[in-house]
């Protein structure tokens, strides 16, 4: 029996799952969870890594005679490691406002157009590249960085490689070559050593306590996507629904067109080395903070009271484009979501119930967008949507997308990211050949819930309504 710990960090919880292999079935439980919550460091918004850190060596401790270990996290964060070997600080949130308009005046140097044919990515504010544009001030006393689950790779046992999957949501990484792009690589204030090796998915980098610590897909969605149970890739897409929505079907060859760039996909790298084609949707975030809104007004409802509220609402009556930019961070949301409304000249919802009804629908009319952009870019025609991770549980969410693109959606497994870190550390160890054999056995023993859609009356013309208040 082989037994692994997979780290799973979100950008709201982290938990670690242990897995066990017998030779035929991957069996899995959660043994330890935790909040994940940003702190102020001076006027930077940061992770606090030390207790995550502490975390994960106290979960070690519990567990000390598994095989291996493995790190997965939100994708484009990064710690800067000093030429005595330490953190210069603790890693800046993706959410911190430094890179607000960095994009807009980094156009100066290089147009977007060149910048997406040169790495492939989304271009959006957060990325690690307009992230480092912004360490001008770090350029003498950081000598290394590393993405976050190098980064806790990197405290355990010294190793300074990147993994290529989690590299390439930085938009620094050549689609193609699968390697640093050196001539982006040179705009930022850093030299060429300052950016590591970058290595395969299913690498060993090293030991920490007699227990070998691995390289899996480093990016939490790429984990998620190799652990996909489906038996026919060319029809399917997928969501990787979390705290972000991921949605993109999986390509031999990246998309570098100007009409890709104007979509705003992105073009990753999974753990089989084949392209991920993908948008980046904000996802229950809004859910969560809505929730937290609520809270702090007193109303202390759980999901599924925010649920049964939003399903007692009429259907279809306003909508937000939940990538805004004045839903991106913390505060009033539920005022947010109503000066929306008002701007575009739409009903304005009065109750929690429509408040969160709005949140949900949105998201489903934004998934259609999404596929819709997928498709033409791709010529494909999608006839399933495999919706993988937290978002499984949300069963009015699963319906509702199914009913929005108008074909199945197969939601399931929960625990797909855990799932891919477990089996690409079994990859890494010899014991599964491949991501396809991986893929093959979560199918055959994984369960899933499958959503026919229904029929929705006029849905031409509420998809319409949601394209015009979007595009105000």
């Amino acid at each position: 029996m082989i037994n692994v710990l997979a780290f799973d960090f979100g950008a709201s919880s982290g938990r670690v799952l242990l897995g066990s292999f017998d030779g035929i079935c991957i069996s899995y439980k959660e043994v330890h969870r935790f909040e994940n919550i940003p702190i102020r460091e001076g006027n930077r918004l940061v992770w606090n890594y030390n207790a995550i850190l502490q975390e994960v060596k106290d979960t070690i401790e519990r567990y000390p005679d598994v095989d291996s270990l493995a790190f997965d996290t939100w994708g484009v964060d990064y710690g800067l490691i000093s030429d005595q070997n330490t953190l210069t600080s603790l890693p800046t949130n993706y959410r911190d406002e430094r890179t607000n308009h960095v994009p807009e005046k980094f156009y100066e140097k290089l147009s977007p157009q060149e910048l997406y044919k040169a790495t492939g990515n989304q271009i959006m504010a957060i990325n690690t590249f307009f992230q480092l544009l912004t360490e001008e001030g770090n350029r003498l006393n950081a000598k290394h960085f590393l993405f976050m689950p190098d980064l806790f790779a990197w405290s355990l046992c010294g190793n300074r490689t990147v993994e290529r999957s989690i590299a390439s949501t930085s938009q620094m990484v050549d689609p193609v070559t699968g390697d640093w792009n050196r001539n982006i690589t040179a705009l930022t204030p850093f030299a060429a050593e300052f950016f590591p090796e970058i290595v395969s998915s299913a690498t060993v980098c090293g030991t920490f306590k007699n227990i070998q610590v691995i390289k899996v897909a480093g990016h939490d969605t790429q984990c998620a996507v190799a652990a996909m149970p489906c038996d026919n890739m060319s029809e399917a897409a997928f969501l990787s629904c979390g705290t972000w929505s991921l949605i993109g079907c999986e390509l031999d060859e990246p998309i570098l067109t100007e009409k890709s760039m104007e979509d705003e996909l992105s073009n990753e790298i999974g753990a089989n080395g084949k392209i991920n084609y993908l948008k980046n949707i904000s996802g229950l975030w809004l859910i969560q903070e809505i929730r937290r809104n609520f809270r702090r007004e007193g109303k202390e409802y759980s999901y599924n009271d925010m649920e049964q509220l939003a399903r007692k609402e009429p259907a279809y009556t306003c909508f937000i484009d939940p990538d805004a930019p004045e839903f991106a961070v913390s505060g009033d949301i539920c005022g947010r979501i109503r000066n929306y409304c008002a701007r575009t000249g739409q009903t304005v919802p009065a109750t929690d119930g429509a408040l969160v009804r709005c949140i949900y629908e949105s998201l489903s009319m934004k998934y259609r967008y999404a596929i819709r952009q997928i498709q033409e870019n791709t010529n494909k025609q999608f006839a399933v949507l495999h919706l993988l991770g937290g978002g499984t549980k949300d069963n009015f969410l699963c319906q509702m997308t199914a009913d929005v693109l108008e074909f199945p959606v197969v939601a399931g497994p929960t625990e797909a990211t855990a799932l891919g870190n477990i089996m690409l550390q079994l990859i890494a160890l010899g014991k599964i050949p491949d991501v396809a054999a991986g893929r093959e056995m979560i199918r055959k023993s994984e369960k899933v819930t499958v959503y026919h859609p229904n029929p929705v009356k006029n849905l031409e013309e509420i998809y319409s309504a949601f394209c015009k208040a979007i595009q105000k």
